[in-house]
């Protein structure tokens, strides 16, 4: 069995690099949290403070605060720091309230809906 030696240490803490600094979370669920990184553990449960959710559909965008968030880390895909020197998001996104990003969510859902039950409905004809 080897041991760890000072190099192997600073790898699998690598983690600590971003304590303090804003970063972004893509969860196992397809969602986006914003927050500064203020403790993780080994197994990268992280604690986020100041977070918030960014929700995008088209060109909309909408950030809802969270506040002090715990994220159990068996549901974390990503994590990345975010340069706060460049634009967050492209000049062509519209920022609406939460409300408005809520019924432009369950539109597109209930587009989505439809347009798999179209499909369904047409595999008889089998255009492969």
């Amino acid at each position: 069995m080897s041991w760890a030696g000072p190099d192997d240490i600073f790898l699998s803490t690598s983690l600590a690099t971003y304590l303090d600094k804003k970063l972004l979370v893509l969860l196992r669920d397809g969602r986006k949290l914003l927050g500064l990184l203020r403790s993780f553990d080994q197994f990268a449960n992280v604690v986020l403070e100041g977070a918030c959710e960014r929700v995008i559909v088209g060109e909309l965008y909408c950030d809802i605060p969270l506040g002090l968030y715990v994220i159990r880390g068996e549901n974390v895909v990503l994590i990345g720091e975010l340069d706060l020197e460049k634009e967050e998001l492209p000049s062509h996104m519209t920022h609406v309230s939460a409300a408005e990003i809520k019924r432009a969510q369950k539109a597109e859902r209930e587009a989505t809906d439809l347009k798999g039950s179209m499909r369904k409905r047409m595999e008889f004809l089998d255009f492969d």
